[in-house]
């Protein structure tokens, strides 16, 4: 008898826990914007690629390779000898 009581306040507790996280998770993932904040959606700092990462690891592949080449063009040696 003690142990289903012990069971039914655990899962009442859990249920609980449970409810608060997904109110909380469905609370927080809708935002108004302001006008004048509507304005910055658009700037190209927010768009999905990510183009200035690109070019620094393409810079940087090419220092590491020690050749003019590394992203997939023409390419020389690294020696010299093209």
């Amino acid at each position: 008898m003690e142990l289903s009581l012990i069971i039914i306040r655990n899962f009442k507790t859990m249920r609980k826990g449970i409810l608060l996280v997904v109110v909380t998770i469905c609370a927080t993932s809708c935002v108004v914007v302001k006008e004048y904040d509507k304005v910055y959606l658009n700037d190209e700092e927010m768009a999905l690629s990510a183009k200035s990462m690109d070019q620094f690891e393409t810079n940087f592949q090419i220092y590491r390779e020690a050749a003019a080449g590394a992203n997939g063009g023409k390419s020389g040696g690294g020696c010299g000898c093209n």
